[in-house]
């Protein structure tokens, strides 16, 4: 042990405080000041190896200087019940392994830390950047549907049709959920076939002939959630660029939901004088919401026949 056979409080005060403060302070400055200002701002990687062999040196030549003022305490041990001597250079080379030993764990110790913070930053700066995505897709979604209903209503006021009111009223509806309602990041799915029943009649109103369309609802409904406005771009589009009007080809949506899955698909028949080119904007953006809120959850089986239309959706929820 280092020190006398009987430790005196002198020993113990030079020993633990006075080594301690030095060892302890070799960390910090090293800790807060040289690895901060040297390689984390300003990039100095040789002055701060220069930095580092002197702070050895100094905290060597301090702890050195101490020992050998007081001989007694710091350079005589007891080994096999033997007093030996321990020479000043073998204290200045244990000296120099001790503080390198503080000096590598600081570095060690801020390093890591840095890692994890930075680690901690780039995950929120991915966060903030899907959400923003999110919402630009959103943003995209809404007034996209917002201009195909106002469309619809202009042609049945321009018809001078009595339906015109109705209609109004259902975009009311329609548009108080989508402000309002789907704000949050996840909503009942009883709430998102609301407003896809909600979406259906306003369509309805605007065909003469009728509409048919055929929703079919299994399974727990009530109990699951969902990311809103998700399903509405796949019935948007069977109405856009399907064939409603026939009663002996509806639009079939099917809607199943368990504790695990939600299953959702829509059929439709193929107008094939609908040539709009744009009719695809509401489902990629769906598909993109997807991919960013349902990585590896889901799966999208989109068939484009000769005569029919089938999007099929299958979430892990």
């Amino acid at each position: 042990m280092m020190a006398s056979e009987k430790h005196t409080m002198k020993d113990y005060f030079l020993s633990y405080f006075v080594f301690g403060i030095v060892n302890v302070s070799v960390f910090y400055i090293n800790y807060i000041f040289l690895i901060p200002s040297l390689i984390k701002k300003r990039k100095k990687y040789w002055l701060y190896v220069l930095s580092f062999i002197l702070l050895i040196v100094v905290a060597t030549f301090v702890k050195t200087v101490i020992a050998v003022l007081n001989p007694e305490e710091m350079l005589r041990y007891t080994f096999d019940g033997k007093s030996h001597n321990m020479s000043v250079n073998n204290f200045a080379i244990n000296t120099v392994f001790i503080i390198g030993f503080f000096l590598v764990s600081s570095c060690i110790i801020k390093f890591t830390i840095d890692w994890f913070a930075s680690e901690r930053i780039q995950r929120n700066l991915e966060s903030e950047r899907r959400e923003m995505e999110l919402q630009f897709l959103k943003s995209q979604l809404n007034p996209h549907f917002l201009f195909n209903s106002l469309n619809n209503i202009y042609s049945l006021a321009y018809q001078k049709s009595d339906k015109t009111a109705d209609a109004i009223m259902k975009l009311s509806e329609i548009m108080r959920y989508m402000i309002y309602e789907s704000n949050t990041p996840t909503v009942a799915l009883s709430k998102e076939v609301d407003y896809l029943t909600s979406y259906i009649e306003l369509q309805k109103i605007r065909f003469k002939d009728g509409a048919y369309i055929e929703l079919t609802l299994n399974g727990e409904i009530d109990n699951q959630k969902i990311v809103p406005l998700m399903l509405i771009s796949f019935v948007e589009n069977a109405f856009k660029h399907g064939v409603v009007t026939d009663p002996a080809e509806p639009v079939k949506i099917n809607i199943i939901a368990n504790q695990k899955i939600l299953h959702f698909s829509v059929v439709n028949k193929k107008n094939q004088q609908n040539k709009d080119a744009q009719g695809g904007v509401g489902l990629t953006n769906v598909e993109r919401r997807l991919q960013l809120v349902y990585p590896d959850r889901y799966k999208l089986n989109v068939v484009n026949s000769a005569t029919h239309y089938t999007c099929e959706l299958m979430i892990d929820i």
